[in-house]
């Protein structure tokens, strides 16, 4: 796939969620790739830095907000933090350590697919 495709990375440890992202995304041409740990995740972030991270918040390893610097440092365009937590303490602290948005999961996939074409968009 050519440079001009943006490039998704799912981190979430569910493969269910991650199978079901990875179909919806790839069909809107999107290049997706899968972490399912935090180590996994800093293996991107070190050399295959995405334009979209899609994260989970909890994973095996630990809080998937651990390794929203490291994809703000590499490039990367929005980290989007998905979540089952509907609170307001959890949305600030995903606010508050660089993620561009918070989302209830499951979020809805035409719902998703429109939001991620807003995060992506190049800034005027």
């Amino acid at each position: 796939m050519g440079d001009d495709v943006a490039h998704l990375l799912i981190v979430e440890d569910n493969d269910l969620v991650t199978g079901a992202l990875r179909v919806v995304f790839e069909s809107a041409g999107y290049r997706v790739s899968t972490a399912a740990s935090l180590a996994e995740a800093r293996v991107f972030a070190a050399h295959d830095p995405a334009t979209l991270v899609l994260l989970d918040l909890t994973l095996p390893d630990g809080d998937g907000l651990e390794v929203v610097d490291a994809f703000r440092g590499a490039g990367s365009r929005a980290i989007v933090a998905l979540t089952g937590r509907d609170d307001d303490d959890t949305r600030r602290r995903c606010l508050d350590a660089g993620c561009v948005d918070v989302l209830l999961k499951p979020v809805p996939v035409k719902e998703l697919l429109r939001r991620a074409a807003g995060w992506i968009a190049p800034t005027v």
